[in-house]
């Protein structure tokens, strides 16, 4: 009897060459998924190729601005998994045109090819927030359970992992800085989750493996405050530096100021965001909607900074840790 082969699904990633999108790209690759990354410059995405078999992964230009080019990102797609987010705006990617706009035009996209829909958001999202960031991620998810009820939403909290840009840009002032900023003292909650955790989580759900329409709020295994993220990170980097509060007020007139560069390192949205606790709720606990309740069990801080942060250190891969 001839066995008939069967072509493999193909997901559609945006924001497939970014921070997380790169992890997800690869746990589809490994499934044996065709995996389309669709990004705003495909040019520069050269690097998912090496993650996949020859001609398994692909990327292609879409920006959620454009719908048309939206719409062709995702023909043919059997799953699409939406990724794309900023963290401060820039120019004509605002938080609207980014997390509300543009995930309902993928949501519309998604369900004009009758795709399945894995939609990623964040923990804190709330339409009443003083936050545009997390204000707009909420105005997101509503605009994609009305256009695909059963969509998967997925919530992670602050993410790590070698490519982030939190454990990475203060481990980089730490080199030259005789001082760390401490937010609000630093009391800031937050429940640092793997950035692979949360793209093996992703994969799972087009396998189809996570319950449709439900919301998941994703955070590693322990809760630090926003000061011991930063003496984990100095521990680990083997370097002793002073850690100042700097005071709300004072915090949000930074951001003001910093938030008008091309690449600012702290704005006053996110110094909103830090007067809230970044952590997984109580009830999505208690429903199961953790990665308990998908039978995964999350990475701790401890097992992977090093792995990456070594090169902060005073001499590298070759600096000998130093008795307390």
């Amino acid at each position: 009897m001839t066995e008939i082969l069967q072509t493999p699904k193909l997901v559609t990633v945006f924001g497939g060459s970014g921070f997380l999108g790169r992890h997800v790209v690869r746990a589809l690759a490994r499934r044996g998924y065709l995996v389309r990354a669709a990004c705003r410059r495909p040019d520069l995405a050269g690097f998912l190729q090496p993650l996949g078999n020859v001609g398994q992964i692909q990327a292609v230009q879409a920006n959620l601005r454009v719908r048309w080019s939206v719409d062709r990102a995702v023909q043919g797609a059997h799953h699409v998994v939406n990724l794309a987010a900023i963290l401060h705006e820039s120019g004509r990617q605002t938080f609207d045109a980014v997390h509300d706009f543009g995930a309902r035009a993928v949501a519309e996209a998604a369900r004009s090819v009758d795709a399945g829909l894995t939609h990623v958001s964040a923990i804190g999202a709330d339409k009443d927030s003083a936050s545009d960031y997390a204000r707009t991620k909420a105005l997101g998810e509503n605009a994609v359970r009305e256009t695909i009820p059963d969509a998967v939403i997925i919530r992670p909290s602050v993410m790590f992992g070698p490519e982030d840009t939190f454990f990475n840009r203060f481990a980089n002032m730490a080199r030259f800085s005789p001082v760390l900023p401490l937010i609000g003292g630093g009391e800031t909650k937050f429940q640092p989750v793997f950035v692979g955790d949360v793209a093996e989580a992703i994969a799972r759900s087009v396998d189809a493996k996570l319950s449709a329409g439900t919301t998941y709020e994703l955070g590693g295994p322990q809760q630090l405050t926003f000061r011991e993220c930063m003496e984990t990170m100095l521990e680990t980097i083997d370097r002793k530096r002073w850690l100042v509060t700097v005071p709300w007020w004072l915090a949000e007139l930074q951001g003001s100021v910093l938030g008008m560069l091309p690449n600012p390192l702290l704005t006053k949205d996110q110094v909103i965001l830090l007067r809230s606790h970044n952590v997984v709720s109580g009830k999505a606990e208690q429903e199961g909607r953790t990665f308990a309740g998908i039978g995964m069990m999350p990475t701790s801080v401890a097992a992977v900074l090093p792995s990456y942060l070594w090169r902060y250190r005073p001499a590298g891969q070759f600096t000998r840790k130093t008795e307390a």
